[in-house]
């Protein structure tokens, strides 16, 4: 990469305010602590403001020298490169352009695109560099034939004839590999979108039927729940599991947009009900809750560091639900707490955790999302209403053995999903959280209290995953080490879950075995008992020594938000407090010693960058009992509204 570029994108950062995009905070219509929403917002104009600081930032790092050979690209200072991925930024520098007449971004469009043509291989493939994936081609042929209406008329004839010869290969490319054959299911809807528009602009009957193809070929992955599936490892050559996340961000908007421009109306209702069910995963701060899912490793609060966004999706059925408008200028206010210098970060901590910039990826993913959002609203001004996160009460999801918990103060997502992938822990999709872990859990004036990363940290994809050695997880879990390694419920894939509700009260009972990543029995049995109740969540934890008699630890890592203080009392209790909240962690019954902050420098996360800081209950052995039981509470002191 050129010098210019570098400094150029030093300077972004440097001369970046230490806090968050603060100033550029989307209203939204509601206030968090009190509760109270607006009756109605607009939904583009907050887009059109976002879209504008993305695009600011990713056009500084675009290559401005005439004589350089890579003239046009995107620079990446986390990355030292230039992806072929970030020419996707074609589409919404060009849509900038519509909307403010800037010359500089219909300029900078044109580079950007004539420079990814340049890039292409001689099949119409386009590598996802620095990597040798291919199934890419997809999202950057999407943004090419989105832009070309609007661009076409810029461009030279020699311009026009190169763009829809490069189009026109890579559409015949994926006419002949592109399927759930060769690639996850989010591919796959993001081809079925590509194709429908293509077929706009370079008419041919061969893409109008592989978008249909693509299309029903998605719709037959939906499980009984709408949940579609597909993003995991290969069973006889047929991928299984479920990523929220990749199914908001990615595949239900290509459903949704192919839908749209084919009026494939089954495709669409499929979509409709789809999406009513994962909105009962955006938390009441906007954020996605994508802790549990197969590729929760990439997961950052606000969605994934690599899918694209979720505005597209809700923007498009904004006329269906009121809800809709409402997640998705929430998730873009939460979008807004995890930037700087208009780059957006991997969570909410990502400069306190990380000492370097983030790779652009999220930058531009959340650029084109925006750009789709604001051209595809099905309807800008309406009401903005209560999220279902914000409604108390247990909702379940059989199919997955998920389930969401809402009280007065508190959130809660209780995974016990079962996926498993032959390769097992060879496999990224299996550092996952399990075994009835809490996986996300937000409170109220204060945001996530607690919440989960990797149970091991691995690089799985080098370009996505920066460097960091010695990190703790930071899901609530129980554990214990001995010769032959490590176990712990996280890894455990096939254990039994109950719930119930009464009254006041909403019980989740979990019951197996603590595994190591090998998912092989330690010989301890655990269980877990939650009651959520309006003020308080109680945990009792069982602990059975059938064939191992070690110590145990149950360690609470608390999300460590800026003016947080963390005090242990005395032997049983620590006070967990901000501004707004006070929160007792106490030990009331049973056999245990409670300490805080083992090793606390190394409970931290890159996906999703946040801080922690441990609470550990330690239980030892009796040797005169082969069970051991302690409960202990989270209970809300003060919490002004």
């Amino acid at each position: 990469m050129k010098g210019t570029i570098v400094l150029v994108y030093l300077i972004l950062i440097l001369t970046a305010a230490c806090q968050p995009d603060a100033g550029n905070n989307v209203d939204v219509g509601y206030n968090e602590d009190s509760g109270e929403h607006a009756r109605h917002a607009s939904m583009k104009e907050p887009f059109r403001k976002k879209l504008f600081i993305l695009d600011s930032a990713l056009i500084s790092l675009q290559v401005q020298d005439l004589n350089d050979p890579d003239f046009g690209a995107i620079g990446c200072r986390h990355c030292n490169l230039y992806h072929t991925r970030a020419a996707e930024t074609v589409y919404p520098f060009i849509y900038q352009f519509t909307l403010d007449g800037n010359t500089a971004y219909r300029d900078a469009a044109i580079a950007v695109g004539n420079w990814l043509i340049r890039q292409q291989e001689k099949n119409g493939s386009w590598k996802e560099t620095p990597e040798e994936w291919t199934g890419t081609t997809t999202d950057q042929l999407l943004m090419m034939a989105l832009a070309y209406p609007i661009i076409q008329e810029h461009l030279s004839n020699k311009e026009r004839d190169s763009w829809k010869e490069a189009m026109r290969k890579a559409g015949d490319y994926l006419l002949e590999v592109m399927g759930p054959e060769f690639a996850s299911i989010n591919y796959v809807a993001t081809t079925a979108a590509t194709m429908a528009v293509l077929n706009q602009v370079i008419p041919d009957s061969g893409f109008a039927r592989k978008a249909k193809i693509m299309a029903k070929s998605v719709v037959k992955k939906m499980d009984q729940e709408h949940c579609i599936t597909g993003e995991g490892g290969r069973v006889f050559g047929i991928q299984y599991g479920v990523d929220l996340v990749y199914n908001m961000e990615m595949s239900l908007w290509g459903l949704a947009l192919y839908a749209r421009i084919t009026e494939d109306h089954d495709v669409m209702d499929k979509v409709k009900r789809s999406l009513a069910r994962h909105l009962f995963f955006i938390y009441p701060n906007g954020s996605i809750d994508g802790s549990w899912g197969i590729r929760s490793n990439k997961w950052t609060g606000y969605g994934g560091a690599t899918s694209d966004g979720s505005q597209v999706l809700f923007s498009m059925l904004a006329n269906e639900d009121p809800a809709y408008r409402t997640a998705a200028l929430r998730n873009l206010e939460f979008l807004t707490k995890c930037m700087k210098g208009g780059i957006v970060g991997y969570g909410p901590h990502h400069w306190e955790v990380l000492t370097y910039p983030p790779c652009i990826y999220p930058t531009f993913a959340k650029a084109k999302n925006l750009a789709m959002a604001h051209a595809f609203c099905a309807q800008d001004n309406g009401p903005v209403t209560e999220l279902p996160s914000e409604q108390n009460g247990l909702n379940l999801f059989p199919t997955l053995d998920v389930a969401t918990i809402r009280t007065e103060h508190f959130h809660a997502t209780v995974t016990n999903y079962g996926y498993k992938d032959p390769r097992g822990p060879k496999s990224k999709y299996m550092h996952r959280p399990a075994g009835g872990a809490i996986s996300n859990l937000w409170l109220k004036s204060y945001g996530f209290l607690q919440a989960s990363s990797q149970t091991e940290y691995h690089r799985w994809e080098p370009m996505s995953f920066p460097e960091a050695s010695d990190l703790i997880c930071l899901t609530p879990r129980i554990e214990f080490t001995d010769k032959r390694g490590e176990f712990t419920n996280l890894y455990e894939f096939d254990a039994t879950s109950m719930h119930r509700k009464w009254d006041d009260s909403i019980a989740v009972d979990i019951f197996g075995e603590l595994k190591n990543r090998d998912q092989k029995e330690g010989g301890i049995g655990y269980s877990y008992q939650y009651v959520f109740k309006d003020g308080s969540i109680g945990k009792r934890v069982g602990i059975r020594f059938h064939d191992a008699s070690e110590q145990v630890d149950v360690i609470e890592p608390i999300i460590l938000n800026p003016g947080t203080s963390i005090i242990q009392e005395d032997a049983e209790t620590v006070i967990i407090s901000n501004a707004d909240v006070m929160v007792q962690v106490k030990l009331l019954e049973g056999n245990a010693s409670l300490s805080s902050g083992h090793e606390k420098e190394k409970y931290w996360s890159v996906y999703p960058a946040l801080k922690g800081f441990p609470l550990t209950f330690t239980i030892k052995p009796d040797n005169d009992s082969k069970e051991a039981e302690i409960y202990y509470e989270f209970r809300v002191l003060s919490n002004e509204q």
